[in-house]
């Protein structure tokens, strides 16, 4: 069956999408090539990223898997190599790889320091790494779009976890006036609280109680994000950079 389209046009455009063999990252993968845009699934996960890849295809998109780790910068480079010569070049790059559904729990005074900097080195530094890896590609394109993956943990009180996510929207807001003046714009999502499986696992027997606390009373969905990454990538978003777009069911509410 062919990719239904919505109201925006990615025809002729490149894009890459971290951590997309499964959940958020795959549904913004398929919103992507349903758009148009020839789409780069970057994820560890072999299996699930082809199978991602494959199903893309199988409905008329154009997708190809590359295995990444974005916290290597060489890995990173290899990936937006691969997305250049294999589709012409890059215009998009959502950073939403992430270790998450199977994330330890512990405090910032007491978690492992190794698990601390690699947890990092994904959460954090993995969006640098592949913007550094991306950002020439795109100046060549005459400029792109950026979407980072942030939460609403960076709000709450989420260990060092919102941590990460407190150093993505930081992260964000810099990069907008470095990357500014070649054309290229970065915004960030922070969702809610968003029913999948890595989610189920976090949350657990206390998805009811996390409901209860939202102002729309359902946990989110992964489509509930997708209009939202794929307007900040669009031109209708041309004049819009280096803010937070909180996703979130009102779970947060800022002044």
């Amino acid at each position: 069956m062919p990719l239904t389209a919505g109201r925006h046009d990615f025809t002729g455009k490149v894009a890459i999408v971290t951590g997309a063999a499964q959940g958020i990252g795959a549904a913004y993968a398929r919103a992507l090539a349903a758009a148009g845009a020839a789409v780069v699934i970057a994820d560890l996960s072999y299996d699930a990223g082809e199978t991602v890849a494959e199903d893309i295809r199988a409905s008329a998109g154009q997708a190809e898997f590359a295995r990444t780790d974005v916290s290597d910068p060489e890995s990173a480079r290899a990936m937006a190599d691969q997305a250049a010569e294999r589709f012409g070049g890059i215009d998009f790059l959502v950073n939403n790889a992430a270790i998450y559904g199977d994330m330890q729990f512990d405090l910032l005074l007491s978690v492992d320091w190794g698990y601390y900097k690699k947890f990092l080195g994904v959460n954090m530094d993995g969006a640098l790494a592949c913007t550094r890896a991306c950002y020439r590609h795109m100046r060549r394109r005459g400029g792109g779009a950026i979407v980072n993956q942030s939460s609403t943990a960076a709000w709450l009180y989420s260990g060092f976890y919102g941590l990460a996510k407190v150093g993505m929207n930081g992260l964000t807001q810099q990069l907008a006036h470095e990357l500014g003046g070649m054309g290229i714009r970065i915004n960030a999502i922070a969702p809610g609280p968003i029913d999948t499986e890595a989610t189920r696992k976090v949350v657990g027997t206390a998805a009811d109680d996390l409901v209860r606390t939202l102002a729309l009373k359902r946990m989110g969905q992964p489509a509930d994000l997708v209009g939202m990454c794929l307007f900040l990538l669009s031109d209708e978003a041309g004049w819009i950079t280096g803010q937070i777009f909180n996703v979130d069911g009102g779970q947060v509410f800022r002044s």
